[in-house]
C-alpha cells in the first residue's frame, strides 16, 4: 500500500489556504514530498472564485464585506463557492502516477472514490453524478447549482463540489464538503437583477444542493466529518496516510506565496 502525506492544516485564511495548495504542488513537483491529502477549514469564511470567473457584475462585493468574508481566486476553474461550515479537501498528485488517468474526467472518478467512502462512513447513501446535456446553461455564478461529472450527489442533490487543475505535471483537485449551509448568506454573495429573482434562485437552491447535517438525524462536527473522510480517502484511494507537519521554513514559503498572489487585488480581481 502506497504512503501519502496527510496535512491537517486546520482553519486558515482564504489566502493561506490557496497558497498552501500551491506550495504543496511545488514540493511534490520537486520530489521532496509524496502525494498529499490535505484537510482544512476557513477563518474567516471565504468566497473562492474560479480561475476564469468574472468578479465584476457577478459577485456582490458589498455582500462579501457585509458578512466579514474574504474573496480569493482559486487556481482551479469553475464557479464561486462560499466556504464556511464545511470540510475542504485537497489532493496533490503527479499526472504520471500509475493510478491517475490522462483524462480529467476519469481522474475525477478515481479521486472522488475517497469522497464516496467518506459519505458511506457517515451512513450517507451518496452516488456519483453523471450529468446529461450541457451544464451551466443558465450562466449562474453559484457552484452548487449544478453537479459536474463524478461529483457526489445524495437523493439527486449535490453534496460535494470539486475542481481540478493540472500545472507542470501536477494534479490539484480540491473541493468543498458542506456540513451546514446558510443559503441566505450564500445568495448575498451574488449579483441579481432584482430581489425577486434572487429570492427565486435561493428557494430553488434547496432542490439542487444539500449539506451533511441536513441529511443526518444526529448532526456531526467538523472533527467527526474529518475523521470519516480521512478513513474514506484511505479506503477509496487504497493508500496509507502519514501525518505531515510543515516546518517553519515551509510556512514562511506559504506566507510569501499568499502575500505575493492570493492577498493581492491584481490576482483576485483580475477578471
Amino acid at each position: 500500500m502506497e504512503t501519502w502525506y496527510f496535512v491537517d492544516s486546520g482553519h486558515c485564511t482564504p489566502a493561506i489556504n490557496m497558497a498552501l495548495d500551491e506550495a504543496l504542488m511545488n514540493w511534490h513537483r520537486e520530489g521532496s514530498i509524496p502525494p498529499v491529502l490535505r484537510f482544512y477549514g476557513w477563518e474567516p469564511a471565504g468566497l473562492s472564485v474560479g480561475y476564469f470567473q468574472k468578479v465584476k457584475g457577478k459577485i456582490d462585493l458589498d455582500g462579501v464585506q457585509k458578512h466579514g468574508y474574504q474573496l480569493v481566486r482559486r487556481q482551479t476553474g469553475g464557479r464561486a463557492v462560499l466556504h464556511d461550515h464545511e470540510l475542504t479537501y485537497s489532493v496533490i498528485v503527479s499526472e504520471k502516477h500509475e493510478d491517475m488517468p490522462d483524462s480529467v474526467k476519469e481522474a475525477y472518478l478515481v479521486i472522488s472514490k475517497g469522497l464516496l467512502e467518506g459519505f458511506r462512513n457517515l451512513n450517507i447513501d451518496a452516488d456519483f453524478a453523471v450529468p446529461e446535456g450541457k451544464l451551466d446553461v443558465n450562466g449562474s455564478a453559484v457552484c452548487f447549482e449544478e453537479p459536474s461529472w463524478y461529483e457526489l450527489i445524495v437523493n439527486g442533490k449535490k453534496a460535494a463540489g470539486s475542481a481540478q487543475t493540472r500545472k507542470r505535471g501536477i494534479i490539484l483537485q480540491h473541493g468543498s464538503i458542506p456540513i451546514e449551509v446558510d443559503d441566505g448568506k450564500l445568495f448575498d454573495m451574488f449579483v441579481y437583477k432584482n430581489e425577486r429573482i434572487k429570492e427565486r434562485a435561493r428557494k430553488a437552491f434547496g432542490s439542487k444542493a444539500v449539506a451533511i447535517n441536513e441529511i443526518l438525524e444526529e448532526p456531526v462536527s467538523f472533527e467527526e466529518t474529518k475523521h470519516a473522510f480521512k478513513q474514506g480517502f484511505e479506503k477509496g484511494l487504497n493508500v496509507h496516510l502519514e501525518p505531515f507537519h510543515l516546518s517553519e521554513e515551509q510556512w514562511d514559503e506559504v506566507r510569501k506565496i499568499a502575500r505575493e498572489r492570493y492577498e493581492t487585488d491584481e490576482w483576485n480581481y483580475a477578471r
